[in-house]
């Protein structure tokens, strides 16, 4: 299966639920990541940090625009935004309704990062199904 996860920014959640997805994955389902404001080029320094905390680099990503080729391309579309989220019809599509990590103290980041690896870990169950 192939899961976009998309938000706003493309620097925040998405990025985090889509390296969690990768690495959790293991290469049995694929993902990308997209946005449909992106805000800054690079994910958010509190987001690198915190998810490097669990070994996986995010200092390369490059904030992605949600486009139809993205859309076409998935088999599932993840908002991972709490407000303005971009909705995609035609796909399987959920919101999980996630809070911004932008602009918040490390610990909070975190505490979103563990979230999103539970809901990660809960999709990627009914995948398997």
């Amino acid at each position: 299966m192939k899961v976009l996860f998309v938000c706003v920014g493309n620097s925040g959640r998405s990025v985090m639920a889509e390296r969690l997805f990768r690495r959790v994955a293991a290469g049995r389902h694929e993902a990308r990541s997209a946005g449909s404001d992106p805000h800054r080029e690079t994910a958010e320094p509190t987001v690198v940090e915190a998810i490097g905390e669990l070994g996986i680099d995010a200092s390369d990503h490059v904030a992605h625009r949600l486009d139809d080729a993205d859309v076409a391309w998935a088999d599932v579309v993840i908002a991972a935004c709490d407000g303005a989220c971009p909705v995609v019809h035609g796909k399987r599509y959920e919101n999980w309704g996630l809070t911004d990590p932008y602009g918040r103290p490390l610990e909070q980041v975190r505490a979103i990062r563990d979230e999103i690896a539970r809901r990660v870990d809960d999709l990627l169950a009914t995948l398997a199904e």
